[in-house]
């Protein structure tokens, strides 16, 4: 007997189908750390090569964003919003929250989250 381990994320579930086309909507993680993510984005890119059409973000301050029912039933509500054939998920959290320009100043590097000062944020290898 085999047994199938379901999700109970509904944006994992639909990320599993895997990639059936455009529009494409993408969903990152951001977080003060690789553990906690308290911060999505995600986008809707209408065709191959294109920037995001539509782009919503959602924050959460306390807990972990990803297990937070009500706002994964919000981003699903704005992934229907557009014909998506596709959802694609990063599989880690990407990077700090706080916006570069706009939360502290361009160049420097976020005082909320020092784990990301010297931190490749694709990879999570420490920068020198």
């Amino acid at each position: 007997m085999v047994i199938k381990r379901h999700t109970r994320n509904p944006l994992q579930k639909k990320a599993k189908k895997g990639f059936h086309g455009y529009p494409v909507a993408t969903v990152a993680y951001y977080g003060p750390n690789n553990e906690t993510a308290s911060k999505v984005a995600v986008g809707i890119i209408l065709k191959e090569g294109a920037d995001p059409t539509y782009l919503e973000r959602w924050v959460l301050e306390h807990g972990d964003i990803r297990t937070d029912l009500t706002i994964n039933r919000q981003i699903l509500q704005f992934i229907e919003k557009h014909p998506v054939r596709s959802v694609l998920i990063t599989n880690r959290i990407i990077g700090c929250p706080h916006e570069e320009g706009i939360d502290y100043p361009k160049g420097d590097v976020c005082p909320k989250c020092p784990y990301w000062a010297h931190r490749d944020r694709w990879t999570g290898t420490t920068i020198h």
